[in-house]
């Protein structure tokens, strides 16, 4: 039995399931188990399309299409959480089991605090995230870098700082994720600030890190995060779907070092991306020369996990004028007042961008100012957003009773 602050290693006893999962099919077993003993009523995961560099979004309610979704993609960059807000009712009548990412977990804590998810019928099986690689520039990557055919890929991976490709005839290739980044390619910018490694928000927090011995590549390292995760793996474990043994001490503290190392990476590249963005006038100069090519697409706010107001504000003809282009830069000082507070860093408005506008680091580089200013960290748990407490009181009531936080109403008496 396990309980919450407890860390085990953990794999799948389904031959059938370990023969298609990775690092012993731990996920894939809690979902499957979950399924069938009626703990959720669907797993939404993704799986693999056309190719690996295809992700696709799948809502699963029979177990046996669990085994579809197991294994990684680092090359599918989509978000879970804005997903289950826009497609599954925002789980309030349904329970649902899904594999996050620090950056899943973080938008769906954000979008809770809106009212947007209920976070009691949702178990997060999160997922250690060194990061992930745009599809465009993974392909373009491998041809370039790897000397190989991208199509000619049949599997890709992150392991101990390099991106190793395996081929359709069983060649092996890496190369340093320090060399490929330096060169401009590598994970996609968001990813490399990110500094939210293991999602500790979630009910259970597995990945590869850290097993060694015997279990090395054949067991997952859970770290159980909340009661509801700790139900769930006793549960898999007294079904006999998942077996589970302690884990060995060093392999707990060479776990804690690859996080660390990956948080320091974090800082780096926080230091060079603001520090190139430049303080004051400087930044707000770059930011209107990069924005002024936007043609009001709308892909940073569909594909935004904080964005969900019904009427959006920049949609509003007092405030945006319609038809005009360049877009008024109210369009973005709207977006940078609205969100940079609670700003997860998960890329989406980067990584859809028509116009490839840096829209993922003007945001982050907000928030994370907002962050020294005010000591509040978004999407780590229920504390609600800086803009919820300009009149404390009042604002708190609205935005529970609401879910709307946006603090002013410039039009109520037109």
């Amino acid at each position: 039995m396990v309980a919450k602050g407890d860390m085990v290693y953990a794999w799948t006893t389904s031959p059938q399931l370990a023969e298609k999962a990775e690092c012993g099919g731990a996920v894939s077993a809690l979902l499957k188990y979950a399924l069938e003993s009626g703990t959720v009523d669907a797993v939404l995961a993704v799986k693999k399309g056309a190719d690996l560099y295809d992700a696709i979004p799948t809502v699963i309610t029979d177990p046996a299409e669990i085994a579809e979704t197991a294994g990684s993609l680092h090359c599918g960059t989509i978000l879970m959480s804005k997903l289950i807000k826009k497609y599954l009712g925002g789980a309030k009548n349904m329970k649902i089991a899904v594999p996050v990412k620090g950056c899943d977990a973080m938008g769906l804590y954000e979008l809770a605090k809106r009212n947007q998810v209920n976070l009691d019928n949702i178990y997060m099986i999160g997922l250690n995230c060194g990061g992930s690689v745009s599809p465009v520039s993974a392909r373009k990557m491998i041809a370039e870098k790897f000397g190989v055919n991208p199509d000619d890929v049949v599997k890709e991976e992150i392991d101990k700082g390099q991106f190793i490709i395996i081929t359709k005839d069983g060649q092996h290739k890496g190369i340093s994720i320090d060399e490929l980044e330096e060169e401009g390619y590598g994970r996609r910018s968001n990813c490399r600030r990110c500094k939210m490694k293991v999602p500790r928000q979630a009910d259970l927090a597995c990945g590869n890190w850290g097993v060694i011995g015997d279990k090395a590549g054949k067991a997952t390292f859970i770290e159980v995060c909340s009661e509801k995760g700790a139900d769930l793996v006793n549960g898999a474990a007294q079904a006999g779907a998942l077996a589970t043994e302690a884990p060995i001490p060093k392999g707990i503290e060479i776990r804690g070092k690859v996080e660390n190392a990956m948080l320091k990476l974090g800082d780096k590249w926080r230091a060079k991306n603001f520090g190139e963005l430049g303080d004051g006038k400087e930044r707000l100069k770059k930011i209107m020369e990069e924005t002024s090519r936007c043609i009001k697409c709308y892909q940073c706010i569909d594909q935004c996990p904080i964005c969900y107001c019904e009427e959006c504000s920049t949609k509003k003809p007092d405030m945006v004028t319609p038809g005009k282009l360049p877009v008024d830069f109210m369009f973005h000082l709207i977006r940078f007042a609205h969100i940079s507070d609670s700003c997860i860093n998960c890329g989406q408005c980067e990584e859809n961008c028509a116009m490839d506008i840096p829209n993922a680091l003007f945001m982050h580089a907000l928030q994370t100012d907002l962050e020294e200013m005010f000591g509040q960290k978004p999407g780590v748990d229920m504390t609600l957003p800086i803009l919820a407490l300009v009149d404390e009181k009042t604002e708190r009531k609205r935005l529970a009773d609401t879910g709307d936080d946006q603090i002013f109403n410039i039009f109520i008496n037109k």
